[in-house]
């Protein structure tokens, strides 16, 4: 019995501790369920503030190509859709398609990818550079759903390339640059054509005859109703191909222009139309799947419009592929529930490359991981109105587009400057024989040829150029009432940041490495010092105006690669070189606008002229700037805040300015990486691949770094024969065409 009472009292002692080991492992098992909760209940709340967002990307529309600027042009969704978010009326883009689209998906200005030089051809072997990173790969990387629906025009030659490897999930539209609305055929030059429509990574055959818009708004319905919005956030990025060239729309559209006289701009009106139409269905759609309470709704042009085929930048100057603000302000605005003051226009300066940091930064994602972005998290300034962190826009350094340069001698006598040929800013200039007259070149044929297949050896750097730190000029006339910054600052407190933060505040920058010679013609040296620091002024530089009324010095000499140090156009002296002013380049700095080289066709084109006519029936009806240019100039300035139609040049009234903005330009040069704008390949021919542009170089080969060189249009060696004039030939062929025109775009 005693031992049966011990057994029994060892077996409570144990069951008790089990007992109390349960007992004690419970609160444990408690936490871990409350902390599993937690978790889920963060990622939830996550998820719930994550936005949807949907940007909508349209093809050179201009400035006076929507309802609240212009009253003809019908837009009822879109001016109701802008009317209750935010106008961005002080927002920039790129004057051509590739460059405005590079910039908005991976955040840097163009002379940090090699995109400074024109579009990407469909033949060429180009595309974003493969070591950078993209909007979508973050916003996947945020836990989003990316999809693309439209035209991509970033490059294709190889799948590497393609949207699908870029970051999103889907992808359907075309890959180049213009296509035809109901074939879909898209053509690099005479007899080579081929179909340019993709679902993913492969060819959508059999669409012909169905309106690329409404296709496209179709496929993006589709993507939202397949789409779960309380699963995972989405990212829509609808780049419609309107209101591109061809000039092609359904008939029904056309009928409420049709007082229009200009045929043109009629078709042109009823595209953006056909654009308008889209966004109602698509937004329609967010409303009726579930995400508009939780969405915010981008609309941006990509460039401004091209007059002579029927868009509009009135009253703003100049057209699309230019420099002049009809080329780089951009129609935009921001619709959303989520904004905190809504139904107001917004003046601050911004940039198509301030969407990146600033949908990564909505969407929670981390931007500290993507160097050297030149974009600014935008967000309080578009919710809230709180000030820009951007105060300076790089429109672009092209060293690549430097046409002849014509100078004026001292009585009037044009002489054209030769270049040597050299890479980049700061060329060496061949002094012109004096006081002789010599005719333009024609234009060449669109031909191509290699200019070099070797990589030019790097010339040695001189001294980092310091910023000088100017004094305001004594002069008798008083000077204009505007101040190169708004908050009255300097030019030497600005820096352009590299890298994007939500507060926008400034960041320290490593000095500038040397640039290491690799086999890629985009080095990514750059990209992983993005923000070189600028050298400091060694002593402050005494400006002088000198004015000497009968000097047969010409203007060339403004190209301080001949005489450094010289301004001669304003007298500036200065103990070194500042920039060649005859690259095309163009920046934004406060309130002031700077522009050299040749910044394009800089006349204000008013809706009502006729695009169709030529000679001087063109000449009676567009506008020329009151005080005639000289023949040779190639720097202006202009005051955007006071004249944003860039009438009155204030170069000569403020030369102190002009050399504090191309101190800017040869500090931003500094960072720039080498143009990649490699020959056509022969092997793009869609002949070869089933009659459609697809990707033709295999995944192995090293495309990027093969062309060492860039090419120039040329004339093969061919001499081109000079037609006899015939005065008779050329009126019956303008009519003949007058008519046939007339007669096909009849309603």
């Amino acid at each position: 019995m005693q031992a049966a009472a011990a057994a029994l009292t060892v077996l409570s002692v144990f069951f008790s501790l089990d007992c109390l080991s349960a007992y004690l492992s419970k609160p444990n098992q408690e936490q871990q369920r409350k902390d599993r909760n937690t978790q889920n209940d963060e990622t939830g709340r996550k998820k719930k503030n994550q936005p949807h967002i949907l940007f909508i990307l349209t093809d050179d529309q201009g400035f006076n190509d929507i309802g609240y600027h212009n009253p003809t042009i019908k837009t009822p969704t879109l001016d109701k859709l802008a009317a209750e978010g935010v106008k961005l009326e002080n927002y920039y883009v790129q004057p051509i398609c590739t460059p405005s689209r590079s910039q908005l998906i991976t955040g840097r200005y163009q002379i940090h990818t090699g995109l400074q030089h024109s579009i990407i051809r469909p033949s060429q072997p180009s595309c974003l550079p493969s070591h950078m990173d993209t909007l979508p790969e973050r916003l996947r990387q945020a836990g989003y759903s990316t999809h693309m629906v439209g035209k991509w025009h970033l490059g294709f030659y190889r799948k590497a390339c393609l949207p699908t490897r870029k970051g999103f999930d889907s992808f359907f539209g075309s890959l180049t640059g213009s296509v035809d609305y109901y074939s879909y055929g898209s053509c690099d030059g005479p007899g080579l054509c081929g179909y340019d429509l993709h679902d993913d990574e492969g060819v959508a055959w059999g669409r012909e005859g169905k309106y690329s818009t409404t296709l496209f708004t179709q496929r993006a319905r589709k993507i939202l109703e397949s789409h779960d919005p309380t699963d995972r956030p989405l990212f829509l990025l609808l780049s419609l191909q309107a209101v591109h060239t061809p000039l092609q729309t359904p008939k029904s559209y056309i009928y409420p222009y049709r007082d229009m006289a200009n045929v043109a701009r009629r078709k042109f009106a009823a595209m953006v139309s056909t654009v308008d139409e889209a966004v109602r269905n698509v937004t329609y759609a967010l409303r009726k799947y579930g995400y508009y309470r939780n969405s915010i709704i981008i609309y941006s042009t990509d460039n401004g419009a091209q007059p002579f085929t029927g868009g509009s930048n009135w009253p703003l100057r100049g057209r699309k592929g230019t420099y002049w603000e009809g080329g780089v302000r951009g129609v935009a605005f921001v619709h959303s529930p989520l904004l905190r003051r809504r139904r107001r226009v917004s003046k601050a300066l911004l940039h198509i490359t301030d969407w990146f940091p600033t949908l990564v930064g909505l969407a929670g994602g981390n931007i500290s991981q993507s160097l050297g972005l030149d974009g600014f998290d935008v967000w309080p300034t578009i919710s809230e109105g709180k000030e820009s962190p951007r105060q300076e826009i790089l429109h672009n350094i092209d060293p690549l587009h430097r046409p002849p340069v014509q100078t004026m001698t001292w009585d009037g006598g044009i002489e054209e400057a030769l270049v040597t040929k050299t890479k980049g800013p700061g060329r060496n200039f061949k002094k012109p024989k004096k006081r002789k007259v010599l005719r333009q070149q024609p234009k060449q044929k669109s031909a191509f040829r290699v200019k070099t297949l070797r990589r030019p050896k790097p010339k040695p750097k001189s001294t980092p150029l310091p910023k000088p730190k100017l004094k305001p000029l004594s002069r008798s006339k008083p000077k204009p009432k505007t101040s190169v910054f708004p908050q009255s600052q300097s030019l030497s407190h600005y820096r352009p940041h590299h890298k994007s933060h939500s507060s926008g505040s400034p960041q320290s920058q490593p000095e500038v490495q040397p640039r290491v010679k690799s086999k890629s013609r985009r080095t990514i040296s750059q990209n992983q010092n993005p923000s070189p620091k600028p050298p400091q002024p060694k002593s402050k530089t005494n400006l002088k105006l000198h004015f000497k009324s009968k000097s047969k010095q010409i203007s060339s000499l403004h190209q301080n690669g001949s005489q450094p140090g010289a301004h001669p156009q304003f007298g500036l002296q200065s103990s070194q070189p500042v920039w060649d002013t005859s690259v095309q380049a163009a920046i934004r700095v406060g309130d002031w606008k700077l522009l050299t080289g040749d910044p394009g066709h800089g006349d204000w084109v008013p809706p009502q002229v006729l695009s169709t006519l030529s000679g001087p029936w063109w000449n009676l009806e567009r506008v020329m700037s009151f005080n005639k240019p000289p023949t040779h100039k190639d720097v202006w300035l202009f005051n955007i805040t006071a004249d944003p139609c860039e009438r009155r040049d204030l170069a000569d009234q403020r030369p102190d300015v002009v050399q504090q903005l191309l101190a800017r330009l040869a500090y931003y040069n500094q960072t720039a990486v080498p143009v990649y704008f490699p020959p056509d390949d022969p092997r793009a021919d869609p002949s070869g691949h089933g009659g459609a542009w697809v990707p033709w170089v295999d995944e192995e080969e090293d495309e990027e770094g093969k062309y060492h060189g860039v090419y120039k249009k040329g004339r093969n060696g061919k001499k081109k024969r000079k037609k006899k004039k015939c005065r008779l030939c050329k009126l019956q062929s303008f009519f003949l065409k007058l008519n046939t025109r007339m007669m096909s775009n009849r309603i």
